[in-house]
């Protein structure tokens, strides 16, 4: 097949959308579909990326649209560049993102008759906080756009729970498909964290403790950092590291008692030895979809200690592989004494590593390589019956 993906955001730039739709393309190139990203330019991308048509972008406003730091505002290609770009032969073209680059999948799926698939991958309304607008004024707008751009596309996928709920919360009435986000499960396998410890100065016996993602106001850093420091009070050798960027960093580490160590952002090609030096995964954050870190941890074998979502029953099973709590820090502090018990631990990381199973890059893939083929098919069915 030839397949186009239209993302508002790609690597270099670090977020879990980035990063599962790297992975995808990956994926789906190795099945040996030809694969075209379209994607907004970034300061740090390679000067030659195979398959990669860079859109033009703007950090300026970033912010104001509730965009991270590192995550460039994507801007409506004109009639010239379009022109250059290998649309009209395209079979699928897939959208992450209900805005403009929704709208471009469906101004360019008419140029080439390609079916669309659109992820649902944000709960949008836990960021309007972001944007100068009132809450209220935000959702009216937001919602009836989502749920009308949902109904012209050819299916609709979601990573979780959440985000099926949250579509039809704004009033989408159809098939919503939950489809998890990948994983490279063997290089999570084969990730030794003993390095990544020694860095950070942690001793080989010591307890660890491991926040991985952006740290933001919704991650809610605060009751995550105060849960560590009353489950330090009873067992003081715990350690807590802090793996990330974001703008809610500064002030977090300002405030941070002692154990904890806020590392900054790591390179992704270390994200497995920085999840591999764990005993233990923490969130607080109560926003997320299905996060791109929580899954890795498992693959790395580390439990998870998560504050009760939509995203956390979706991925623990209660003493197999984690425990989901209230989202306090007394809670949050007894599910961490609770996982690191010398005797739950161990089968706690068996249990998180057998889970990950489920999220293996090559069993994702093939699902998304089923849902391309199925809507091309019932598109061309259409079609012929025309």
């Amino acid at each position: 097949m030839r397949i186009g993906i239209i993302t508002a955001t790609y690597l270099p730039s670090r977020n879990g959308v980035a990063t599962s739709t790297a992975l995808y393309v990956r994926g789906l190139r190795e099945r040996g579909h030809d694969v075209r990203v379209f994607a907004p330019r970034h300061p740090l991308m390679p000067a030659r990326e195979d398959g990669v048509y860079r859109l033009n972008s703007s950090f300026l406003g970033a912010q104001a649209l509730g965009a991270p730091a590192d995550y460039p505002v994507l801007l409506a290609p004109g009639p010239l560049l379009t022109a250059r770009l290998p649309l009209r032969d395209l079979d699928v073209l897939h959208t992450m993102h209900p805005f403009l680059a929704g709208g471009l999948a469906l101004k360019w799926s008419r140029l080439s008759g390609a079916s669309v698939v659109f992820t649902a991958h944000t709960q949008y309304d836990e960021y309007l906080h972001y944007t100068p607008m009132p809450r209220r004024l935000g959702r009216a707008m937001l919602r009836p756009h989502v749920s009308a751009f949902a109904r012209r596309v050819d299916a609709v996928l979601a990573p979780g729970r959440a985000m099926v709920q949250m579509l039809h919360e704004y009033g989408f009435a159809g098939h919503v498909e939950q489809f998890p986000n990948p994983v490279d499960l063997a290089a999570f396998q084969a990730a030794d964290g003993r390095a990544f410890r020694t860095e950070h100065n942690v001793p080989p016996d010591a307890p660890l403790v491991m926040y991985l993602g952006r740290l933001a106001p919704e991650k809610s850093l605060d009751v995550m950092v105060r849960a560590f420091d009353r489950a330090r009070a009873s067992r003081p050798e715990l350690r807590l590291l802090v793996v990330g960027d974001g703008p809610s960093r500064a002030s977090a580490a300002q405030a941070a008692p002692e154990g904890v160590t806020f590392t900054g952002p790591v390179p992704y090609a270390r994200v497995p030895e920085a999840l591999a030096a764990a005993d233990t995964f923490l969130t607080a954050s109560t926003s997320e979809v299905l996060p791109m870190s929580m899954i890795e941890a498992l693959a790395a074998g580390a439990p998870l200690v998560a504050a009760r979502s939509p995203a956390a029953l979706d991925l623990i099973e209660e003493g197999v592989n984690g425990t989901v709590r209230d989202a306090t820090p007394q809670a949050l502090a007894d599910g961490l004494l609770y996982t690191l018990h010398l005797q739950r631990l161990s089968a706690l990381q068996a249990g998180a590593r057998t889970s990950a199973a489920r999220y293996d890059l090559p069993e994702r893939v093939r699902a998304l390589d089923e849902i391309y083929s199925g809507v091309v098919a019932h598109r061309r069915h259409r079609r012929q019956r025309a």
